[in-house]
């Protein structure tokens, strides 16, 4: 039973390196009965339960960043610090940075729960999850910006982008240049929608289809986080979390040092966050403008 257990730990092909003898026979049709999972080295040092605190410290630093910019926001919304979020770079390019580490965490997080052997079913469950947050966002800009209302916003890109990553993990290092492409095409739709292909401007711009994000202007609304080019961050993210663990697990580490672990805390409850943290904003500073009689 030890030259079984001594075959089943290292991997030993049950045909091509099981000695014939008293116990090699009964080695080989043991191991061949196990299961795919027992033989891979990754499954046996990871727990479906671990989480990278390193990820989830990266994903709360996004998180805290984005809070910092959303206030801002709401304090040209209301009138206390007028600013040009539209136009001026250090809005623009902050919010820019912002969704691009977040679809980035997200894409290093697909690649940790694929290689921790997440199923259909759970990944169901949370696409779920976003689907229906997308959709509370919806609603509750349409109350507050009717004209400029989010229809697809980063909830809403995210939920497309992550079952379009998770039908391409398997592309494996042709992710690095699917994101490129991903990253490029909306430069290219431009040039040729405000050139030679003008006339179908009409159409990729329209609500229907600049969700794909191959248009020749950006649309009014609130949030716009289409497909392309942010496919390509998620995409570069999966393909980062995929090479580093295929070195090694330990290139992903665990754990962070303890100042630290708030962050972490903050990015494993992410969407709950996203969700709670722009009602509760808006809600003080009304409260503080009826205060303030403003």
């Amino acid at each position: 039973m030890l030259q079984v257990l001594f075959y089943c730990l290292f991997d030993i092909h049950p045909v091509r390196q099981v000695r014939a003898g008293r116990f090699g026979r009964y080695a080989g049709e043991c191991i061949a009965a196990l299961p795919m999972t027992v033989l891979h080295p990754h499954s046996i040092a990871t727990s479906p339960s671990v989480r990278y605190d390193s990820v989830d410290a990266l994903r709360g630093f996004a998180m805290l960043w984005m809070t910092v910019f959303h206030f801002c926001f709401d304090l040209s919304h209301f009138g206390y610090w007028p600013q040009n979020f539209r136009a001026d770079p250090f809005w623009t390019l902050q919010r820019t940075a912002i969704v691009s580490l977040f679809l980035f965490c997200a894409g290093l997080g697909q690649a940790i729960a694929l290689q921790q052997g997440q199923g259909w079913a759970r990944f169901g469950r949370r696409w779920l999850q976003i689907a229906g947050c997308a959709l509370l966002v919806t609603l509750s800009s349409f109350v507050m910006f009717p004209q400029s209302f989010i229809y697809f916003g980063v909830l809403h890109g995210m939920a497309v982008m992550l079952l379009v990553a998770r039908c391409t993990a398997g592309w494996g290092r042709w992710l690095w240049p699917a994101g490129l492409l991903a990253l490029a095409l909306p430069w290219c739709a431009q040039l040729l929608l405000t050139g030679v292909w003008e006339e179908w401007a009409p159409l990729l711009n329209a609500r229907a289809l600049n969700w794909l994000g191959l248009v020749s202007r950006k649309p009014f609304t609130e949030d716009y986080v289409p497909v392309l080019p942010w496919l390509g961050v998620l995409w570069w993210g999966l393909a980062a979390g995929q090479w580093m663990l295929s070195r090694s697990a330990h290139w992903v580490p665990r754990k962070v040092p303890p100042f630290l672990r708030p962050l972490a805390s903050l990015g494993r409850w992410s969407l709950s966050y996203y969700m709670v943290h722009q009602p509760v904003m808006i809600g003080g500073l009304m409260a503080l403008g009826w205060v303030l009689n403003r």
